[in-house]
């Protein structure tokens, strides 16, 4: 199944020939395996060459260990969080992980075993007695790192973040904002950049929310200057149960989508089920967006659209008094059984995640949709500039084939104006992770600059950080970084433009 590169070090690259369901089940789910070291190293098995103007540092967040002392997890965003960091600096790459040192993991790793019950089922040993009634909440920190305000921070929705050293990955503690966050308030794991807040001079800012669950929502607003300082925050009540991931932004608007589901705490409070496991998709339901003003001298708005589920969005835009929102959607929510096993999965039982963009005519309230792309696809990036502004190219996580659901082994970028598309795929043995956009300094286009990914290549069982040129993906990679190890499939991350690798007069 591997490729017959004459490369033995090389992951099979090209255009998209793999026939459909190529991929692998025992390949794929070897990348689900925990790692238990903690390593720093300056890579040297390196194919190509990494551009010696690419300097800074990419952070990547996700579940590092699926299991307690041979005791698996039920679902990976149950699993600790891990940050592995690639600094890039003159041409070269220096690699660190690290697990952040939450309360439960610290208690869990002395104790060997698990002590907390996750929200997506993992449950402590001793059935549901054992279980019952007990609904403290675990910060497991795993889904997403940014750097901003001089601060690096780990990020879990339900919860308030964890400060790390941006050198060493040493966990400083939680972060509460001088105060504005209380001890495990929540403060979202999908912030949005504003490039230019027209609220602040034109400078950048920090967007991002929280959201309180219940009979009806409460949705907070989070804005922060570049000093890491919250400058406005507003809350807002909406009706009904709210299970929402992520949101978009315009200058002038947060949006949210409410997708239809309905949670029943029950079989969670009596320890049979974890949170997650009570949410139940709604399909005659309409999903609602939320449109919330910036500005929260004005008032909120609520539309509806078709029955369907959103984790992630793309972008947003304004264009003569509208808002144009590109969103991956799937038919129905991926309900987690109890007794189900995460790799184990039936892809093609599942529907895949397709682009769609939403047309919302605020004077009407009414919306309107058309599918972009129907390739099963997940994790979008832009340019950073183009946040919440008109954008011409996007780039996502997509599988190899056209048709169906499958893991994601291939890049996609997509010219929204020509409606050109490039796919970089390394099935049938790779699988990727999100792609993040890095601009070129001083680029003269859009998508002049490069897009990271990190690569399982499940045929060595190791991962790699891949540098591929946004400009054209049919180039192949101009540098792939192989690890000494591999590194669980990840969630999200970031890239900041400092490089936090060691000097180089330390490099023995």
């Amino acid at each position: 199944m591997i490729s017959n590169l004459p490369l033995p070090m090389q992951l099979h690259e090209r255009a998209s020939t793999v026939p459909l369901n190529s991929y692998d089940r025992q390949d794929w789910q070897k990348g689900y395996e925990s790692v238990t070291q903690e390593l720093d190293y300056w890579v040297e098995d390196i194919e190509g060459k990494i551009p010696p103007e690419l300097n800074g540092t990419l952070f990547r967040n996700g579940p590092g260990l699926l299991d307690v002392n041979g005791h698996h997890i039920h679902h990976p965003f149950d699993g600790d969080g891990m940050i592995a960091a690639i600094a890039f600096s003159n041409g070269r790459a220096y690699f660190r992980n690290c697990f952040i040192r939450t309360t439960a993991y610290v208690e869990e790793q002395k104790a060997q075993k698990i002590l907390y019950r996750g929200v997506f089922g993992t449950q402590k040993p001793g059935g549901w007695l054992a279980n019952a009634f007990d609904l403290r909440l675990k910060n497991i920190a795993n889904t997403n790192v940014i750097y901003w305000g001089d601060k690096l921070l780990a990020l879990w929705e339900a919860a308030d973040p964890h400060r790390l050293d941006p050198y060493t990955l040493e966990t400083l503690g939680k972060e509460s904002f001088n105060g504005v966050l209380a001890d495990g308030e929540a403060f979202a794991a999908h912030p949005r950049f504003d490039p230019h807040s027209q609220f602040d001079n034109n400078e950048p800012s920090l967007v991002n929310f929280s959201i309180k669950p219940g009979l009806s929502t409460t949705i907070t607003i989070f804005e922060l200057n570049p000093k890491g300082e919250v400058i406005r925050q507003h809350a807002h009540s909406v009706p009904g149960f709210a299970f929402i991931h992520d949101f978009a932004i315009t200058p002038n608007y947060c949006l949210f989508f409410q997708n239809p589901v309905a949670f029943n705490p029950i079989p969670f409070v009596l320890g049979m089920r974890g949170a997650a496991e009570c949410i139940k998709f709604q399909p005659h339901q309409p999903t609602r967006i939320i449109v919330i003003p910036r500005d929260s001298k004005k008032s909120v708005q609520v539309l509806e659209t078709h029955s369907g589920f959103v984790f992630h969005h793309a972008n947003a835009f304004e264009q003569n008094k509208d808002i144009y929102i590109d969103s991956i959607c799937y038919e129905s929510f991926p309900e987690v059984e109890p007794q189900s096993d995460f790799r184990q999965v039936d892809f093609d039982a599942l529907s895949p995640g397709q682009l769609w963009r939403f047309h919302l005519n605020l004077s009407d309230k009414t919306v309107s949709r058309e599918q972009i792309e129907s390739r099963c696809c997940e994790f979008p990036s832009i340019h950073p500039q183009n946040v919440g502004r008109p954008y011409r190219y996007l780039y996502m996580g997509a599988a190899d084939g056209e048709a169906g659901n499958a893991p994601l082994q291939a890049i996609l970028k997509i010219d929204l104006e020509s409606k050109e598309r490039q796919l970089w795929s390394v099935a049938p043995r790779g699988y990727v992770s999100e792609p993040i956009f890095v601009a070129r300094p001083d680029g003269k286009s859009e998508d002049d600059g490069w897009l990271l990914t990190i690569v399982y290549d499940s045929a060595h069982h190791r991962s790699d950080v891949v540098i591929l040129d946004a400009l054209d993906l049919h180039k192949g990679a101009i540098a792939r970084l192989h690890l000494k190890h591999h590194i669980p499939y990840g969630l999200h991350g970031s890239f900041a433009p400092i490089s936090f690798a060691p000097t180089l007069e330390n490099v023995a």
